[in-house]
C-alpha cells in the first residue's frame, strides 16, 4: 500500500469516527513509563499518534520537546481542540517514513501493528534512523496472532525480538501487567536502545 493510500484510508476513518483502537485516554503502561523519566529536556516523538492522548500527557507533565506525527489532518485538528497551547510546529501531519529529524526517545503506541505487515522492516530501519545514539524506542505492541485482516495487525514476542534485535539492543520485551482491561493479555512493553557506537 502506498503512502497516499494510507493517508486517504486513515483520514476517512477519523472523519467517520471509525477509531475503535482509540481508548480515549492515555494508556496506563505509557503513563507509568513516562512518570519515571526524570529528564524533561529530552526530545520525544509520538508517531502515528492519532488523537495523541499520550503526547498530551507528556506535554502537561513538563516535557516541552514533545513531537507528534500522524498522517491524518483530522487527528491533528482534534488534538489541538484539546491542547491549544501545544506548539503547532511540533505536530507533523505527514508521512512518518519521510521524517529525518533526531529524537532521544520514541514512544510506540501500537503504531507498528497499524502498518501493513510488509512495512515492518522499513519501520525498524526508520526508527533506528530517527533516534540519537543511545536513544530508545519504548512502548506498547500487540500480541495477538498476526492476521491478514487489519489494522490492527497482530504480532508476537518472538517476531519482535527477532526483528528489533537486528538494529537495536532489546532491553525489555515482556507482557504488560498494567494494560487497560480490554487489552489485558494482548500487549507487551518494549524498550529497545539504539547502540551508542
Amino acid at each position: 500500500m502506498k503512502t497516499m493510500d494510507q493517508n486517504n484510508y486513515w483520514e476517512k476513518r477519523y472523519e467517520e469516527n471509525n477509531t475503535g483502537w482509540d481508548i480515549g485516554d492515555v494508556s496506563t503502561p505509557l503513563v507509568e513509563y513516562l512518570d519515571q523519566l526524570e529528564n524533561k529536556e529530552i526530545t520525544i516523538l509520538f508517531p502515528g499518534a492519532g488523537y495523541a492522548f499520550d503526547a498530551e500527557y507528556a506535554f502537561k507533565k513538563g516535557f516541552k520537546n514533545v513531537w507528534v506525527a500522524d498522517i491524518a489532518q483530522t487527528a491533528a485538528e482534534r488534538f489541538f481542540k484539546r491542547v491549544p497551547d501545544f506548539p503547532k510546529s511540533q505536530f507533523i501531519v505527514g508521512d512518518f517514513f519521510a521524517m529525518d529529524r533526531k529524537f532521544d526517545l520514541i514512544i510506540e503506541q501500537t503504531f507498528y501493528c497499524a502498518l501493513p505487515p510488509g512495512w515492518r522492516d522499513k519501520y525498524v530501519q526508520q526508527m533506528h534512523k530517527l533516534l540519537t545514539k543511545g536513544g530508545k524506542l519504548a512502548g506498547v505492541l500487540f500480541t495477538f496472532p498476526l492476521t491478514e485482516k487489519g489494522p490492527p495487525f497482530g504480532g508476537s514476542i518472538e517476531e519482535y525480538q527477532e526483528r528489533f534485535s537486528k538494529m537495536f539492543k532489546v532491553k525489555t520485551l515482556k507482557p504488560c501487567y498494567n494494560s487497560i482491561k480490554p487489552r489485558l493479555g494482548n500487549e507487551v512493553f518494549i524498550i529497545a536502545e539504539k547502540p551508542k557506537d
